[in-house]
């Protein structure tokens, strides 16, 4: 007799119904809602990463439309319409690959039978899988219909990248979001499909099948039946390790003693336990990949420590991770997580990973005992103010990369008692105006941005905190953002700049400065003297009007403007009786 065939978890354990999906509660209790009230939408989209259940979702609902006791939430399972779509055998529910159907005679195919009414089923469904794939020929012939269809007809397409499907598409659809299932989630389904199978598994083992699924639930199961085929024994259970080994992770111990080796800056230590698990058939890209996220893991707990009494939490990851996110401050955790980030790139696309790793990590161990900036201003101020004790520059060396910090600020030279520390920049005054903006810019020694600011921007409100404005096409599309930084950093107060569209925008300050000029110009030109100037020259021209020292008072007096016009400011006077001193 031949043996049955096997049939893998993943299909095996495929969910029938809505109440064999999990993670997706609110996609299920939409529809609930819609077929409890009869509110059926003709064409539904299901978007996703891969593995989430969008495939599996279409056929359950193919299967509620055409239950013979339907339309329902929960189709029986048992009448020849539920059988038939189960067995992949319906006449009326038709399913396309749109990665191998692509064109536009593959969807007038479809168009062809829409106006022909089902032959044995309440509905015609049509489900196109991978929609996105369909040439843009294809998505507009399907577009009339897709807006206008018979009654009988539902189509429900399916797609990892929604962002290519057309908005024409898009907005003729419900679509509904399938998320990731998350990571306590999985492992527990991953616990109810062993005991189904007989088997047995250690739950720090399903929490790494879990982690490395990445929400999806097909690769989970997938991960889940090559582990059970990795066992040593046919009836042993699934180990951590076996599966630690299978996935080619790097054991967590070994990433918590890599990570404290990089932040002591033992750099031999680091380059030893590189070569170790390089020996043992780690990954170089993986091991960067695991202190990521080692260094996350420290990062959230040290923002949000209550996370360490998740009871679900492995007691390697409770300890280890408690006593080092209390020695590491968040400004070491978010540099290294930064140097990895970029090291990442680096073991990619390096000739020799493994040697691109070890630089990568020695960077990273030769950086981990700096100071953050306010600190290290304040030890080179005080090295600058105060020589080393003893005198006489014989003090002792400066710590090499490899100590810790505590050592290199016990060595730091401290201020002798008497200096007084450098005053740190105070803050700037928060400008009022957009001209008092520009002003600070300029102080900021950032005259590019104060420019634009001047020429290419139209303001609109401006109060200390809060900025509007409204830019022109000459405008750098970062101007928002980098003002935003800017303010805050220069007066120490959260700046918030914002883009607005008016009508009939103020003009700029350029402009304004411009229209100002010109009517000093015009004032002055009105004014009796310099009349006779220009009466006496006809040839010249008021071509600035400025304001002299000591000239404010002679001006207010006899209400006559400074006026210059090219001539030679130390000429005397034009006539002998007009000895005016505020005239050029």
């Amino acid at each position: 007799m031949a043996e049955s065939q096997y049939r893998v978890l993943a299909r095996k354990y495929r969910p029938q119904d809505f109440d064999g999906l999990i993670g997706q509660d609110a996609m299920v209790r939409t529809l609930t809602n819609a077929m409890e009230s009869g509110r059926l939408a003709h064409a539904f989209i299901l978007t996703g990463v891969r593995g989430t259940g969008k495939t599996t979702t279409a056929r359950i609902i193919a299967r509620a439309l055409n239950c013979e006791h339907g339309p329902t939430i929960k189709p029986c399972g048992t009448c020849p319409q539920c059988t038939a779509i189960a067995d992949d055998r319906h006449v009326d529910v038709l399913e396309m690959d749109a990665a191998s159907r692509t064109g536009v005679n593959d969807i007038r195919d479809i168009l062809d039978g829409v106006r022909y009414r089902p032959t044995d089923a309440r509905y015609k469904i049509y489900i196109i899988d991978e929609v996105h794939m369909l040439s843009q020929g294809a998505f507009n012939a399907l577009l009339k219909t897709l807006e206008e269809p018979p009654g009988h007809v539902k189509f429900i397409f399916a797609t990892t990248e929604i962002r290519k499907v057309p908005v024409t598409v898009l907005s003729r659809c419900h679509r509904f979001d399938l998320r990731r299932v998350d990571q306590a989630t999985l492992a527990g389904h991953f616990r109810r499909v062993l005991a189904n199978e007989g088997e047995d598994a250690d739950d720090a083992a399903l929490n790494l099948i879990a982690r490395a699924a990445d929400g999806s639930v097909r690769d989970g199961l997938s991960l889940l039946d090559q582990a059970l085929a990795d066992r040593p024994a046919g009836d042993a259970p699934v180990r951590e390790q076996e599966v630690r080994d299978m996935l080619g992770l790097a054991d967590r111990t070994g990433m918590f003693d890599l990570l404290d080796a990089l932040m002591k800056g033992d750099a031999a230590a680091v380059l030893d336990q590189v070569g170790e698990h390089y020996q043992y058939g780690g990954d170089p890209e993986v091991v960067l990949h695991d202190l990521l996220n080692v260094v996350h893991w420290l990062t959230r707990i040290r923002v949000a420590p209550s996370l360490l009494e998740d009871p679900a939490l492995a007691e390697l990851d409770r300890e280890r991770g408690r006593s080092m996110a209390e020695a590491l401050g968040m400004a070491v955790l978010s540099r290294t997580w930064q140097m990895l980030l970029k090291g990442l790139e680096d073991v990619r696309t390096a000739p020799n990973p493994v040697q691109a790793l070890e630089m990568v990590l020695l960077r990273v161990a030769y950086a981990a005992d700096l100071p953050p900036p306010a600190e290290a201003v304040q030890q080179a101020t005080g090295r600058s103010q105060s020589p080393p004790p003893g005198g006489g520059g014989g003090g002792a060396p400066a710590p090499s990369g490899g100590g810790t910090r505590a050592a290199q600020q016990q060595a730091a030279p401290q201020p002798a008692p008497g200096d007084a520390p450098r005053a740190q920049a105070a803050p700037e005054p928060s400008p009022a105006t957009l001209a008092d903006v520009v002003a600070l810019l300029q102080r900021q020694k950032e005259p590019r941005l104060a420019a634009h600011l001047r020429n290419d921007v139209h303001p609109v409100a401006c109060e200390p905190g809060r900025l509007e404005l409204m830019p022109t096409e000459r405008a750098p599309r970062d101007l928002v953002n980098r003002l935003g930084g800017l303010l805050t950093e220069a007066t120490g107060q959260r700046w918030m700049v914002t883009v607005t569209d008016q009508e009939n925008p103020h003009p700029t300050l350029a402009d304004q400065e411009r229209q100002a000029e010109e009517a000093r110009v015009a004032d002055a030109t009105a004014h009796p003297l310099v009349q006779a100037v220009l009466q006496a020259f006809p040839d010249a021209r008021v071509a600035a009007v400025r304001d002299r020292p000591g000239a404010e008072s002679d001006d207010a007096a006899a209400g006559a403007p400074a006026v210059e016009d090219g001539l030679d400011p130390e000429a005397g006077p034009l006539d002998p009786g007009a000895d005016d001193p505020d005239t050029d």
